[in-house]
């Protein structure tokens, strides 16, 4: 199926031959994607954001996210928003630390691949629901709490914005409302669930199904 003009342009990215050309060919038969090129995670990363200028990375990890975990800091480095793709939830957490804008599972469907770097590359932040508990360790066995107090109207508004990785300035803007108001309903927002970041904020309002990625 040929690819649609304005179709996603995806950059592969894994250490293993087999698992880029694998990857490479899945995300191919997307209409929604472009796949301009695949690289070794050893390779010279900038370099090929220069040839190949992609909107998004698709970047495996292997089956043991851990000996790739020293390479995947150069995540946050990139200037291109990476899609992880993720073994299991082992090191989940870690891997959002290195910049990463998406996590997902190496076994997701094509179609959800292709899900999640058109909304990375649109600055969106996808979390497969397996990993989101990694991300909250102390909620990993326990159901959410709900929160202490029901957000309003207005503050899901924000929430939502949050979750799109939009800046203060940003949501402002998109509300019609100064910067110093947003801080207030962002601080209200954490307070009600009981977070301390708005990634943190963000995965427990998932969880509580407040908001959907």
């Amino acid at each position: 199926m040929p690819p649609i003009a304005n179709a996603v342009r995806v950059l592969v990215v894994a250490e293993d031959p087999l698992a880029r050309a694998g990857l490479a060919t899945l995300l191919a038969n997307q209409s929604t994607l472009v796949i301009v090129g695949q690289v070794a995670v050893d390779a010279e990363l900038p370099g090929a954001l220069q040839i190949y200028r992609p909107d998004v990375i698709a970047w495996d990890l292997g089956a043991d996210s851990t000996r790739a975990l020293e390479r995947a800091n150069s995540i946050r480095d990139l200037g291109v928003p990476v899609v992880a793709l993720l073994p299991d939830e082992t090191n989940a957490a870690e891997v959002w630390t290195t910049g990463a804008r998406s996590l997902v599972a190496r076994n997701a469907p094509g179609e959800n691949l292709a899900v999640a770097l058109a909304a990375a590359a649109q600055g969106l932040v996808v979390i497969d629901p397996e990993f989101a508990a990694a991300l909250l360790p102390a909620a990993r066995d326990q159901s959410p709490a709900q929160p202490i107090e029901a957000l309003t109207p207005r503050e899901l508004q924000v929430l939502r914005l949050m979750a799109e990785g939009q800046s203060n300035k940003v949501i402002a803007r998109e509300l019609g409302i100064s910067e110093h108001t947003v801080k207030f309903h962002v601080n209200a927002i954490f307070g009600k669930l009981n977070a301390q970041s708005r990634t943190q904020a963000v995965v427990i309002a998932t969880r509580l199904g407040l908001i959907l990625l």
